[in-house]
């Protein structure tokens, strides 16, 4: 067979370039060099195995912290929201901002998602539930069932007042209604209430978007709208959120 022949043709010309030299460089050493060499080896094998090991370590730590920092800065319903955002809506007339923490007089509020556009900011909070949900836009908590349980959890809408009044501030050469609340649940939760206004699903949101046509701003108030937010926001570390769970225990304790 050609392919038998070209094999044995291979390996005769491997054996000629590196195994006879090999050999013959081994029969030429005497006892001790022989054991020096398998001494060298041997700490060149263990230097290799340590330098694995430890490159190994920071692509997992990388890896470690990478996953804690998305699971931690942006959940799975925070991505979700944010790839719907940015593959929709496009400079020049938006800008997509996520996770920006801003410092308050009474401690810091994070904020899931601003997009700033020519049609208003909107102040993104982002839900991801499931089962049913119960609540009214005046009541201060809402409730979710799921699997015959009930958890009580913070209306969101008065999460997102707060949100919203931090942007007001920052931004108070704009008229407080262009700043604009939204609460959008992206996981397969289902009100039995009436929804409230200002409530969305994922699949609403950007039709919702899409019929915001009143022009708020021009281009370069919304650039300067962005560069304001910016240079305020807090870097996004985990000392920022370290120090807004503190802020939170505070005002809640009290």
């Amino acid at each position: 067979m050609i392919f038998d022949d070209l094999t044995q043709r291979v390996w005769a010309r491997l054996d000629e370039l590196a195994v006879t030299p090999l050999a013959q460089f081994f029969g030429g050493l005497d006892q001790g060099d022989r054991t020096v060499l398998y001494v060298l080896l041997a700490v060149a094998a263990a230097v290799g195995v340590v330098i694995g090991r430890r490159g190994a370590n920071r692509r997992g730590k990388r890896r470690a912290f990478g996953g804690w920092r998305f699971f931690r800065f942006q959940n799975s319903g925070e991505a979700l929201v944010s790839n719907v955002l940015r593959h929709n809506f496009r400079s020049p007339d938006y800008h997509l901002m996520n996770h920006v923490t801003i410092r308050m007089e009474d401690g810091t509020t994070q904020v899931d998602h601003i997009l700033v556009s020519r049609f208003g900011v909107f102040v993104v909070e982002t839900k991801d539930y499931s089962g049913w949900l119960f609540g009214k836009a005046a009541d201060s908590t809402w409730t979710q069932v799921r699997f015959g349980h009930r958890f009580k959890f913070q209306n969101p809408i008065f999460q997102n007042k707060r949100h919203v009044r931090a942007i007001q501030g920052l931004l108070d050469f704009l008229p407080h209604e262009a700043v604009k609340s939204l609460v959008v649940f992206c996981g397969d939760a289902e009100f039995k209430t009436e929804t409230p206004h200002g409530v969305l699903t994922i699949d609403q949101l950007v039709g919702y978007l899409r019929r915001q046509t009143d022009d708020m701003m021009s281009l370069n108030r919304l650039q300067f709208c962005v560069g304001r937010l910016e240079t305020t926001r807090l870097a996004i570390s985990n000392e920022t959120d370290v120090e807004h769970v503190e802020s939170l225990a505070r005002r809640f304790e009290n």
